[in-house]
């Protein structure tokens, strides 16, 4: 063994004994770091029977180090590494708490409650990755119910509910139970009827602005004292659709002078003229507000806990009028703060994403400008992904940055393994070749499977390099180009130096991926920013639609299709 290949290996054994020690707090174990070395570096393992010896020493005085200066030590040597056990460590601060008194339940039920006015953006995949978790952990229940009884002002889409329970799949869970709310209600109808036979409700009508002056000042509605006969009557009325939208709505008597303006005799139900677009209900114009539907269907669902946003701390309340009625008890309710994400230029917001998408500026929803999981989908992103980080946020009461860098390092750790390799040079130059290079390159498919083969790429008399790959014209004006070998630009053209990999370790030489000019593929790839045009090497046109694939030193993509405008492959870009 000479005393270069000796020193990588000394160099290689501190990076794992560093890390091994940095992510288990503990002082580094030869054992524990030989797999990883080798995995890293295949080229070690003809020196199998050297390199424990080796290892022995420098494993000693990486334990000699506190654990701060082998953090600090780790930083110099292996920064991007670091980074991925800090992450991971922050991570671990934010696993899921323990439901509340848990143990007092014989089953954990909890539900989703989307409205489906359009499919998930990114921030709603928080609240099922999280009750999903829940409900793997306890052995619970759960339930998506779909909250489409505003016909109007949050009119439900059609193709949303189904899109919903997809985006659902995609993250990996299944619902125990689906049910829509627009099919319940005359479940409402009837508790709301009981409601009124306890002297709990009465119908009003006064306008918005007077009800609210009244409200503010803590005074009764001159309504809220009619008797049970009339209130019972007009509400029949209003399911009858007797009234005009606005004219007459049902309220839940409360405290008129209660603390909080806007728990005071709360609305239930109010009259819409809009049908609703489901032609199951259509019919109906008497409908509930959601702090009324939702409060019973909690509870006639069994639902034990309630994960909702700080923002709708009131509802809790104003439900729990509703629950003193009817003598139940109230769910366990978790809050929590919103989530927020910068990485788009495209607002977080589904009346937002689907009027862009109407005027044309999105492809769609799983444009990958879109913050929508149909976007991170079409990219290749595992929904396991995307759970990983949302759980990974906690339950905090507030607000959180998610930054879909956590996302794409939980992919990366899913999908590196098993994708394999390919060259994609982006809007390159073609320069010749000159020197008689080899007439085929053989670059693996993956670096650490050998088992997996190599690609077989066709050299030509040209190939396509990035802009700022090409060296300038100079005295060391060389590069080596991945799987063919090393080139020395000169007088326009890389002439081939049939050099030695060493050049590379030793004298620091620069790797380049490239695409031989004859047989390139057209390919745009399709990112987050916007297109980018380029070429591939020729294999990637065989590579089937939903097929992913790492572009050396670009990142991740999944095939889209084959044979768009002028032959291109279309890839959509996931991350680096």
């Amino acid at each position: 063994m000479d005393d270069d290949l000796r020193e990588r290996i000394e160099r290689e054994v501190e990076k794992h004994a560093l890390l091994n020690a940095v992510k288990h707090e503990s002082d580094a174990d030869v054992g524990a770091i030989m797999g990883p070395l080798m995995g890293d570096n295949p080229d070690f393992r003809e020196h199998g029977d050297e390199i424990p010896g080796i290892a022995g020493g420098v494993v000693g005085r990486v334990n000699d180090l506190d654990y701060d200066e082998k953090r600090e030590r780790l930083e110099e040597l292996a920064p991007e590494e670091l980074a991925e056990i800090e992450a991971e460590e922050e991570a671990d601060d934010h696993d899921l708490p323990d439901l509340p008194n848990a143990d007092e339940y014989d089953e954990i039920r909890m539900r989703c409650a989307p409205n489906p006015n359009g499919p998930w953006h990114v921030g709603h995949a928080r609240m099922p990755a999280v009750i999903g978790s829940y409900r793997e952990r306890y052995d619970g229940w759960f339930c998506v119910r779909f909250d489409d009884t505003d016909p109007e002002t949050k009119r439900p889409d059609l193709e949303a509910y189904d899109a919903i329970l997809e985006d659902l799949e995609y993250l990996g869970f299944e619902p125990d139970d689906v049910y829509k709310a627009s099919d319940r209600l005359e479940t409402y109808y009837d508790h709301a009827r009981e409601l009124i036979e306890l002297g709990g409700a009465y119908t009003c009508s006064c306008s918005g602005e007077e009800f609210s002056e009244l409200k503010n000042a803590g005074e009764a509605c001159p309504h809220r004292q009619k008797d049970v006969e009339t209130v019972r009557e007009e509400f029949a009325a209003m399911i009858d659709g007797e009234y005009d939208s606005g004219e007459m709505v049902l309220r839940v008597k409360t405290d008129i002078e209660h603390k909080n303006p806007a728990l005071r005799d709360w609305v239930a139900f109010r009259m819409i003229d809009t049908p609703h677009p489901r032609e199951e209900a259509s019919e109906y114009r008497c409908w509930p507000m959601l702090d009324f539907q939702s409060g019973i269907d909690d509870h006639l669902l069994g639902v034990t806990h309630i994960i909702r946003g700080i923002d709708l701390q009131d509802s809790a309340k104003r439900q729990g009028f509703v629950y003193d009625y009817f003598d139940w008890e109230y769910p366990e309710v978790v809050h929590w703060g919103h989530v927020q994400l910068d990485d788009y230029d495209v607002k977080m917001s589904t009346s937002t994403i689907s009027e862009l998408i109407e005027a044309g500026e999105l492809d769609g929803w799983d444009d990958p400008r879109a913050p929508t999981l149909k976007s991170l989908r079409r990219r290749g992103i595992r929904g396991e992904a995307i759970v990983e980080a949302m759980v990974g946020l906690g339950t905090s009461t507030s607000d959180v940055d998610l930054a879909l860098s956590s996302i794409y390092a939980a992919n990366r750790d899913l999908i590196d393994d098993e994708t394999d390799r390919r060259f994609f040079v982006r809007d390159g130059n073609q320069v010749p070749l000159a020197g008689d290079p080899p007439a085929e390159a053989n670059p693996p498919l993956h670096p650490d499977h050998e088992e997996r083969g190599v690609r077989e790429i066709p050299v030509g008399d040209s190939v396509m390099l990035e802009a700022g790959d090409l060296p300038e014209a100079g005295d060391d004006a060389r590069l080596w180009l991945k799987g063919l070998g090393g080139f020395e630009l000169e007088d326009g053209a890389l002439r081939y130096t049939d050099d030695d990999i060493d050049v590379v370790r030793e004298e620091g030489v620069d790797v380049v991926h490239w695409v031989p000019a004859d047989d390139r593929v057209p390919l745009r790839m399709r990112t987050i920013e916007g297109d980018v045009t380029g070429h591939a090497e020729p294999g990637v046109a065989d590579l089937e639609p939903d097929e992913l694939v790492q572009f050396e030193r670009v990142g991740f993509a999944r095939i889209d299709r084959h044979g768009d405008a002028d032959d291109e492959t279309v890839a959509y870009y996931a991350h680096p």
